[in-house]
């Protein structure tokens, strides 16, 4: 994701303070961390923040679904700092153990 120019500080307020709490409190939404970008491989479109939210459910979709019934009737609150029109979001799935240095 990325701020609204000239609202970065608001952005991360927000984020940080309302965003994620609103999103652990859904059922299966069990943790969420946010990143800034400290080296930018991707070339000049890269999102500067990101957001890992930990989900723990049978049934992802029934997740997701809850995730955007309360971004429609705003129990997960906006932000006139959050550039809406360039955020990107996914869900992933682990596909093998985690590979640590020996």
């Amino acid at each position: 994701s990325r701020p609204v120019e000239g609202r970065e500080a608001e952005f991360n307020d927000w984020y940080q303070h309302t965003h994620l709490k609103q999103v652990v409190a859904i059922p299966g939404f069990v943790s969420a961390q946010r990143f800034k970008m400290a080296s930018n491989m991707r070339g000049s479109d890269a999102w500067p923040y990101a957001a890992i939210y930990d989900i723990e459910t049978d049934d992802i979709e029934a997740a997701r679904r809850e995730m955007e019934s309360r971004a429609v009737d705003e129990r997960i609150a906006r932000c006139a700092a959050f550039d809406y029109d360039t955020v990107y979001a996914s869900i992933y799935e682990a596909v093998g153990e985690t590979v640590t240095a020996e």
